[in-house]
């Protein structure tokens, strides 16, 4: 970072929410609003336009979630660092949210003073996390059976909770049978299951699907 100065885009869908995140960092000292964004899509834009410092991202968004945000930022090296702000701590969030690139993890409840340190920490590339976040981000790393699931193996997840079969899986994807079956052996391992009913109930049971 630059300058003491840190200069945010905020992202989130409730404009209740914007204006008290905007009056909280307007009012205190050393931060700048460049700008809002109402989704996913339209964060993606306004970073580009406005180069903030630092992107505040709500998750779950109509028209354009927080992840995939995320992700198209991560792909376009964009140099703002990405906060995540949200009501929801579930491993079906936060590991997504990480994974695609987000520098810090908080939740809206966290206090002021925490906000405006992870704020300023994101800025500076240092990673941020709420202690329920960060408490359930090394269980899942610990636990045996609850690797994070791949992209392509979520897809083929989802396929199979449709009763798709492999043959149909392979043409919807354009990939080999063979190569589905190597991602189902390896969702298998990670979702700590044997058989494809399996994968469906665990997987909707810890929300990965559904």
């Amino acid at each position: 970072m630059t300058s003491d100065l840190v200069t945010l885009l905020i992202v989130d869908d409730h404009p209740v929410v914007r204006d008290g995140l905007r009056g909280m960092f307007e009012s205190a000292p050393g931060f700048t609003v460049l700008g809002e964004a109402a989704n996913g899509v339209e964060a993606v834009d306004r970073a580009a336009e406005l180069d903030p410092d630092v992107v505040l991202m709500d998750l779950r968004m109509p028209g354009g979630g927080g992840v995939d945000a995320i992700r198209e930022l991560t792909r376009r090296g964009a140099r703002a660092k990405v906060l995540v702000l949200t009501t929801y701590d579930t491993d079906s969030d936060t590991l997504p949210a990480i994974e695609a690139g987000a520098t810090g993890y908080l939740l809206k409840d966290a206090p002021r003073d925490e906000l405006f340190s992870a704020v300023r920490a994101a800025a500076d590339g240092r990673t941020v996390l709420s202690p329920a976040v960060a408490s359930r981000l090394v269980s899942a790393v610990r636990a045996p059976g609850n690797e994070p699931l791949s992209n392509r193996e979520r897809e083929v997840l989802a396929l199979v909770a449709r009763g798709t079969s492999n043959r149909e899986i392979a043409r919807e994807l354009f990939i080999s049978e063979a190569t589905v079956k190597t991602h189902l052996t390896h969702l298998y391992a990670k979702l700590g299951v044997s058989d494809r009913a399996a994968a469906v109930a665990t997987a909707y049971r810890r929300g990965i699907l559904g």
